[in-house]
């Protein structure tokens, strides 16, 4: 299964459902973030120990909260036509040339403080 198959799944289970008109950009985005916001607190207000011990007991819940952040992404790039595939290959592209290994290499700098 690729992306696009992903991305097909997801299309399906929301026209079925006919959600769709509830879909515009905005609102889209935003429950993105609000997804990504239940990632967050799964680690919320943990130290390191308690981060991997949490991770050991809640990696399928963890998991599911990713699976919703990228229904999301799938959902929003179907809806504003962008080749995820594409996309993230040019990207990619772009942060190798803005992080160059020899440079960042062992460092979280961002690229405007090398």
């Amino acid at each position: 299964m690729d992306i696009r198959d992903l991305q097909k799944k997801v299309i399906e289970f929301r026209d079925k459902r006919d959600w769709k008109q509830f879909h515009n950009p905005k609102d889209l985005a935003l429950s993105l973030v609000l997804e990504a916001g239940e990632v967050l607190e799964h680690f919320q207000w943990k130290n390191d120990k308690e981060i991997k011990e949490h991770i050991k007991k809640n990696k399928d819940k963890i998991g599911e909260e990713l699976c919703d952040v990228l229904y999301w992404i799938l959902t929003m790039s179907h809806d504003l036509n962008i080749n995820l595939v594409e996309t993230f290959n040019r990207k990619m592209k772009k942060n190798d040339k803005k992080y160059p290994v020899k440079k960042v290499k062992g460092t979280h700098k961002k690229y405007t403080e090398l």
